[in-house]
């Protein structure tokens, strides 16, 4: 602005500076040239009237010293008697000069013609004398462009010291004006209102801070809800721009062990240089979506790479999202193998079913044998309804749809209630049943606890000695309740102990298919304790005996 001033001020000065020394020059040429057409007029019939009275002798070479105009005597035809400029017989004829024409016709004349011997303009006035002659008297000014050239230096030289002093003064009036509107305050732009002019802006300035601070107040706030989204997901975030990171969550930071401040604005190679994750940003960038499995520290993440598009298309950047989906691989391995094994567990006693059947059908059985495999087969018939209700049982508690109602339920008289169902079972085997401890209650599923207590007992009572114990204990430890179900039976060994509540899994096949096991009594253990939120703690010694704790 300041430069624009200056520059705007310098140019309106010297033009006003050359537009006013041309002025002056045409208005100074034109009253010279007035006064001197009036003073040649004048000289003009003081002459006429002198050569009227004193005749040719009024006429001397002296006459040029009064005068500075040039003094013409003109004969009728047109030669030059008398002329004060220089010798008469020299001169050329006049009588072709528009003047002289005029005097002759008219008593008078005048013309003003541009002298090319002096370069300046000529004025001519003739008046016939009484004889018929013609006196003419005439002088010259310079012409304007004369007067231009003869200046131009001295305008120069003026134009120069003004443009000094106003360069002086505009460079200073110019800081003053600009100085409020440097100095002022754009966060508060309506306090500052020093020049009208400037008021539209300043309304307009206001606004738009309003504008902005709204803006900028929505954008935090929209950070710290995306901030508070992704921080606190448990699954890994990582968003990207073409170049570079712009965000990674705490759960990203933890997956790949770094920190904040060393990724956001640094290439993804800073975040980890797995190739897995370099592979995928790229093909993010080039517009398609990936999906892969990545093995990190011993578990398995899904990788999903998604491009951002914006405006026309163009990808911006990319979305990384890291899902842990160990548990799920190993529920698809334990799936996959619980289909197996309900397979092989299914087909044992079908087989055996379908062959007794076969044999007594076709004749191939002595009638004194008939009740024999018919016995066999009602065996194999309850096997495998046990071996279906318990797969039934598992699918219940895996789905856990919320179906199964939850009541208050007294572990002690549920305790007493397994052991009077086993009591007979115990006492066949000569083992000695016990229940101790004091009611508890908890809130859960009935059936599902019932089974709980069950299941460990009949465990107990099915892998322990002739003579051995079982007891069943319901007590309280810090304020949590605990059932406890200890035996003197043949123990677990240790490296099985954290396998027995796979399902199908069994310490010993061969005493399980004596006892008529499924195999799935301890999942189901699992299972009603991953229901209640309890926690499960074995304690086996081979030959000595087991201890098993559910802690609620």
């Amino acid at each position: 602005m300041k430069k624009k001033i200056l520059k705007s001020t310098t140019m309106l000065v010297i033009l006003s500076v050359l537009l006013t020394f041309l002025v002056m020059n045409f208005v100074v040429y034109n009253k010279t040239y007035e006064e001197m057409k009036s003073i040649v007029n004048t000289e003009c019939h003081y002459i006429r009237d002198g050569l009227n009275e004193a005749g040719d002798g009024y006429l001397t070479q002296d006459i040029s010293d009064i005068s500075s105009s040039r003094i013409t005597l003109i004969d009728t035809d047109g030669d030059v008697l008398f002329d004060s400029a220089g010798e008469s017989y020299l001169m050329e004829n006049h009588g072709d000069r528009p003047e002289v024409q005029q005097a002759l016709a008219q008593g008078y004349g005048s013309d003003a013609r541009f002298s090319d011997t002096l370069s300046k303009q000529a004025y001519y006035y003739a008046m016939r004398l009484k004889d018929g002659r013609i006196i003419r008297v005439s002088n010259t000014v310079d012409t304007v462009l004369t007067n231009v050239f003869s200046g131009f230096v001295l305008v120069l030289l003026l134009i120069a010291g003004i443009g000094v002093a106003s360069l002086a003064f505009i460079r200073r009036w110019a800081e003053q004006v600009t100085a409020p509107i440097n100095n002022m305050d754009l966060n508060h732009p309506l306090e500052n209102v020093t020049y009208d002019e400037l008021s539209p802006l300043l309304v307009r300035l206001d606004q738009q801070n309003k504008q902005i601070k709204d803006q900028i107040v929505q954008l935090r706030q929209n950070q710290e809800e995306y901030l508070a989204i992704t921080e606190y997901m448990d699954d890994g975030l990582i968003v990207t721009n073409r170049h570079v990171v712009l965000s990674v969550n705490r759960a990203a930071q933890n997956l790949f062990h770094v920190k904040r401040e060393e990724c956001v604005g640094h290439d993804i190679i800073t975040v980890s240089r797995n190739e897995d994750l370099k592979d995928a940003f790229q093909k993010a960038l080039s517009g398609e979506s990936e999906e892969r499995l990545m093995d990190i520290g011993g578990k398995v993440y899904q990788l999903h790479a998604n491009p951002v598009r914006v405006g026309n298309e163009k990808v911006s950047g990319t979305v990384l999202l890291l899902l842990d989906v160990t548990e799920k691989q190993k529920a698809e391995v334990m799936r996959r193998e619980f289909s197996a094994n309900v397979s092989h567990e299914l087909k044992t006693p079908l087989m055996s079913i379908s062959g007794y059947a076969e044999l007594i059908e076709n004749n191939m059985v002595k009638p004194a044998d008939i009740a024999n495999f018919a016995g066999r087969i009602h065996s194999e018939a309850a096997r495998l309804s046990s071996l279906v209700a318990d797969i039934i049982k598992l699918s219940r508690l895996d789905e856990d749809d919320g179906t199964l109602p939850m009541e208050t339920v007294d572990l002690y008289t549920l305790a007493q209630e397994v052991a009077g169902r086993l009591s007979l079972r115990a006492a066949e085997t000569d083992i000695t049943l016990e229940v101790t401890g004091k009611p508890q209650q908890i809130q859960g599923v009935r059936q599902v606890l019932y089974e709980m207590l069950y299941n460990l007992s009949d465990n107990a009572i099915k892998y322990n000695k002739p003579g051995g114990y079982v007891k069943i204990d319901i007590s309280e430890v810090n304020g949590h309740a605990r059932v406890k179900i200890a035996d003197n039976g043949i123990g677990i060994a240790k490296e099985d102990q954290e396998r027995i509540f796979e399902r199908f899994y069994r310490v010993d096949k061969s005493h399980s298919r004596e006892t008529g096991g499924t195999g799935l009594g301890l999942s189901i253990v699992k299972h009603g304790a991953l229901l209640h939120d309890a926690r499960l703690m074995i304690d086996s010694t081979p030959d000595v005996g087991t201890t098993i704790r559910i802690l609620f």
